[in-house]
């Protein structure tokens, strides 16, 4: 059997999965373990390869099955997989600056390894589950958790950009004064920015921005009385699938920014599809049924011919960036005839 593997590293899990050359999946759920970054490349590389003896146990085969292994990681980076000069965000080791990841692992495993950050995997596998490997299909995805990833997938191939900073969607400015309900606030991104979509549709916007401005306006409200800002924030999107109108508010200012930003994307790209992935759609369908009501809402009236681009939540969220990672290698290994 001929299949290759994604691995997913994080700052803190490593995620894993196997899919062969006919697209089926060999790990259905979660593969996962807690990473090692901490302690710097040479341990973090010796615990992936650990990693995939125990994934292809569970799938029942043999490590030598797998031809080439598809690996995504925060950035920044470069397309080819050198971290910054300055180090992933999420790696906290002084080795990791400027280390070239894709190589390293590649002589580590002895097998050829393909590369993207974490964001475009995950875009990647949305794009691949919804129109398949062959489609011509055009996708702009976008992945809100602490931070706000995204990717774009032009014709099925992801757009990485000339040092592969491409499609850093949650890095680009909005019209956010447009927002109803929002007057007064100063959206300030940690990237210095002010008004950019994770200035506003992020866990550390809640934290940062959205959340202190609403409490002001309802100093009675229970979260109001909590000191801790950032466990506050935490609870925001279960409060707010239960009812509660303050934190529903929090996720209408998101939704309506997410809104604002695929409005300019239909403008750029003329797409075939929205995905929209991340903790915030981690709920019940009916919230997640009505965040992506409200996104749709919240675009500007769009030509007749566009107003049909369809949204969509992000297959198998917890195993996006695995998959994606697993479907580029497996398109790297067709095209030289590895499989």
């Amino acid at each position: 059997m001929q299949v290759v593997a994604g691995v997913d590293l994080g700052g803190t899990a490593i995620n894993y999965t196997l899919v062969n050359k006919d697209e089926r999946f060999l790990i259905e759920g979660l593969c996962e373990h807690p990473a090692l970054t901490k302690q710097g490349p040479d341990v973090c590389l010796q615990q992936i390869e650990d990693g995939l003896k125990i994934a292809a146990k569970l799938a029942e085969i043999e490590v030598s099955d797998i031809v080439a292994v598809g690996l995504d990681t925060p950035g920044p980076a470069s397309a080819s997989g050198v971290l910054s000069a300055r180090g992933s965000t999420n790696f906290a080791h002084e080795k990791w600056k400027g280390f070239d990841i894709r190589e390293g692992m590649a002589r580590k495993l002895g097998k050829p390894v393909t590369y993207l950050n974490d964001a475009n995997a995950g875009a990647l596998w949305g794009h691949f589950s919804i129109f398949g490997a062959n489609s011509k299909a055009t996708s702009i995805s976008v992945v809100i958790g602490t931070g706000t990833g995204g990717g774009v997938i032009i014709e099925g191939n992801v757009l990485k950009g000339r040092v592969g900073f491409g499609a850093e969607l949650g890095h680009m400015l909005i019209p956010y004064q447009s927002i109803a309900g929002i007057e007064g606030m100063v959206p300030q991104c940690n990237c210095g920015r002010v008004g950019d979509l994770e200035s506003l549709a992020s866990l550390t916007s809640i934290e940062k921005t959205v959340l202190p401005y609403l409490l002001k306006k309802s100093p009675n409200h229970e979260l109001a009385k909590m000191t801790d800002a950032h466990q506050a924030a935490k609870l925001v999107r279960g409060m707010a699938d239960k009812g509660d109108a303050l934190c529903r508010e929090v996720f209408r200012i998101q939704a309506t920014a997410l809104g604002l930003f695929f409005d300019c994307m239909v403008n750029t790209f003329d797409p075939d599809a929205f995905i929209v992935g991340g903790g915030v759609l981690e709920a019940s369908p009916d919230f997640t049924k009505r965040f992506l009501e409200q996104i749709k809402a919240a675009m500007p009236t769009q030509r007749e011919e566009q107003a049909d681009i369809p949204i969509y939540p992000m297959p198998n969220g917890d195993t996006a960036g695995a998959r994606g990672a697993a479907v580029e290698a497996l398109t790297m290994a067709r095209q030289t005839g590895l499989i």
